[in-house]
């Protein structure tokens, strides 16, 4: 029985540009705190180690370090309301719904697997009207598993009742890059993203510049592991 392969998408800086209103609840909470603001093209360089990371990395961008009580403070404050405010600015990247109705035609199944809570990440694609769309949503509390794991990626695919060895990853960051390669997944990386390091210098299968262009790189790979896989039998 064919399995039907699977794309598994990252989130943030991948299928939906999330950065503006990460960035403006990150300063909203700052300013509760009396902490001066983040610029934005820092935070949008901080997203997609989830809400700790970026509070804690925007702290350390401004020589502070809180003790645990006091981030653990900020982190329920900021989720309180990016949950409330999860999609006032936030939009899928340009060509998305067409590049999965290409996808969907040559018989892919769609996945997600960030390192945003599951609920917040269901929420912000249900607000986009993109939820539909993937046949497992998976996020950092889904498994108790957060990108690099490679079983983030590997439980992901089976929620989506894929195999690894029919799927291939698509990221923005050296996180979905590094999970790939540890997972044995092939990895599209998107170099519109959210990475501090240019894409092309960490190693992908391949690097897009834009969504139009994902159907024909995630049918290359398939074809190549196909094909590498009938030279092994």
């Amino acid at each position: 029985m064919m399995v039907a392969p699977t794309v598994v998408f990252d989130l943030d800086g991948t299928l939906v540009d999330s950065a503006p209103d990460l960035a403006d609840t990150l300063n909203i909470i700052f300013a509760r705190e009396g902490l001066p603001p983040v610029a934005y093209d820092t935070a949008r360089k901080l997203v997609g180690g989830g809400a700790r990371s970026m509070i804690e990395r925007s702290l350390a961008a401004q020589g502070r370090k809180l003790d645990t009580p006091a981030v653990d403070g900020l982190v329920k404050g900021f989720i309180d309301h990016y949950a409330a405010h999860i999609a006032d600015r936030s939009r899928a990247f340009p060509g998305l719904e067409a590049a999965l109705d290409e996808l969907a035609a040559g018989g892919c199944r769609f996945a997600v697997c960030t390192n945003k809570l599951e609920w917040l990440s269901v929420r912000l694609l249900d607000a986009l009207g993109l939820s539909n769309r993937f046949a497992a949503i998976c996020g950092a509390d889904t498994f108790g598993l957060q990108k690099p794991h490679p079983d983030l990626l590997r439980r992901t695919i089976a929620r989506a009742d894929g195999e690894p060895a029919h799927a291939v990853m698509v990221g923005d960051s050296i996180s979905d890059i590094a999970t790939a390669r540890a997972a044995g997944v092939p990895v599209v990386a998107v170099d519109y993203g959210y990475a501090e390091t240019p894409v092309s210098e960490l190693g992908p299968d391949r690097v897009i510049s834009a969504l139009a262009e994902l159907p024909s790189a995630v049918f290359d790979l398939l074809r190549a592991r196909n094909s590498t896989a009938v030279e092994r039998r």
